[in-house]
């Protein structure tokens, strides 16, 4: 078929866009915001991109338009394929119907982690001689992309609980029928779609009623809003996870979580690794089990964690050779924000330096301001906080800068930004910027800024 996909350099539709060229179909696209990865990774693919949304980008001979669901009404390539009559989907449908169909899917959800814990899952089979197929939200730095058919039944899939399109107002991963299913952890957010957390375990359920009964749950044994979801009903084999009274349990051997144990079916594995926080060592121990279920051993999953090698912008060091590192994380909620900087912060203590953080709150419940009560909190493990106050957030960030345990400035400039943090940083130092959009490339020019005055 001839493919267009609006929306196509999302992680997601990026990376259905990629499948959708190895399937052999001809895929072009079209964005208003055109930048790497994903756009290099389009283009290495042989995938012609269209910056903007003008019709005249979408081919004439068009078999069918791949919808991305931050596309809506008044867009003027939606409203040229509705008054024409072309053929549309949206992009988890068409995964679901051309991609995943006949697939022993493996699906991770929850709040926080999918990425992370996607990666890790794909990685863990295909060191295993699996050869999975997957599509993650996220470029995982063991593979060279976001996204392959594989050579298997395997499907590995980051399962989005945020709504299929305009036109879908379910959320992605009730497309996607998984066979394994981790329920990674479970809070509120996406502020603009659900009204409240009670909405989104109601599409938790919904995908748990897909579950075939030779299907398996994996979920936290400790999180109050997954048991509120299974205690809807559940068909399917449920195993659990945590760090005591579950199946499969970790012990933390080292501070910052870079070495630990996990015991299951009465066996301790240990695992010294690159990643670092309890976050992470929760996420790895969800994918053992995960892959045991399709018939990976601990003991190879536990060698395969031990090469694993992260996520671009989940802790990627931007600049491996300067004098004070910079590190670019995608955490975004103050739960994330919060365990990802105290992982962070165990290993500035045991190399004797400060943690710095610069953080803009950018996701709409961000500027929504729903979690304007915790963020200050969430920083408590930085010795410094810089905070972006961009220009379409509905409140002020006066009131977080003041609770911050820690010195904490706001700023409406991302030059001032850069000339704080480098007028304030010292060898020693470890830099973390958080944010899950473009932040005007702001870990890269405060490398470079950094490296202009220490070298």
């Amino acid at each position: 078929m001839k493919l267009h996909i609006l929306g196509i350099c999302g992680t997601f539709m990026g990376s259905l866009a990629q499948l959708a060229k190895a399937l052999g179909h001809d895929v072009s696209g079209s964005d208003h915001g055109v930048y790497p990865p994903m756009s290099d990774q389009l283009e290495q693919a042989g995938i012609a991109l269209t910056q903007g949304f003008d019709p005249s980008g979408i081919p004439e001979e068009v078999d069918l338009v791949v919808i991305g669901n931050a596309m809506g009404r008044g867009n003027a390539s939606v409203e040229y394929v509705l008054e024409r009559g072309i053929p549309y989907t949206s992009g988890p449908q068409w995964l679901g119907e051309y991609v995943l169909q006949g697939r022993w899917v493996l699906a991770v959800a929850g709040t926080h982690g999918k990425t992370t814990t996607a990666s890790m899952l794909a990685w863990v089979l295909e060191y295993a001689g699996m050869s999975p197929g997957y599509l993650i939200g996220g470029v995982p730095e063991n593979f060279t992309s976001s996204a392959t058919l594989g050579e298997s039944p395997f499907f590995v899939i980051e399962a989005d609980e945020y709504d299929t399109a305009f036109f879908d107002k379910r959320s992605k991963f009730v497309h996607y029928r998984p066979r394994t299913f981790i329920a990674n952890n479970l809070e509120f957010d996406h502020a603009d779609i659900f009204p409240d957390l009670a909405a989104i375990e109601r599409q938790f359920h919904h995908v748990i009623r897909t579950i075939p009964q030779s299907g398996q749950v994996i979920r936290p044994a400790d999180c109050e809003a997954i048991d509120r979801v299974m205690s809807m009903g559940c068909w399917s084999s449920q195993t659990t996870f945590a760090h005591e009274r579950a199946d499969w349990q970790w012990t933390m051997n080292a501070p910052d979580g870079s070495q630990f144990d996990v015991t299951a079916r009465g066996e301790t594995h240990s695992i010294d690794w690159a990643l670092s926080g309890v976050h992470n060592v929760s996420n790895a121990v969800a994918a053992m089990a995960a892959a045991f279920h399709v018939g990976v051993s601990p003991a190879v999953s536990a060698e395969a964690l031990a090469q694993f090698q992260s996520v671009k912008r989940r802790m990627e060091r931007v600049n491996p050779e300067g004098t004070i590192p910079v590190y670019d994380d995608f955490a975004h909620h103050p739960t994330a924000i919060a365990t990802t900087l105290e992982g962070a912060k165990a290993q500035s203590v045991q190399a004797g330096g400060r943690l710095l953080a610069v953080l803009e709150p950018r996701s709409n419940t961000m500027k929504a301001g729903v979690h304007r009560e915790t963020l200050a909190a969430s920083v408590d493990a930085a010795d410094g906080t810089y905070w972006f106050e961009p220009e379409n957030i509905s409140w002020s960030l006066s009131d977080v800068v003041k609770a911050c345990r820690a010195p904490a400035q706001s700023y409406t400039s991302t030059a001032d930004i850069v000339d704080a943090v480098v007028k304030d940083a010292r060898p020693g130092d470890r830099i973390l910027v958080m944010s899950n959009g473009g932040f005007d490339n702001m870990p890269r020019r405060l490398a470079k800024a950094l490296e202009a005055k220490y070298g």
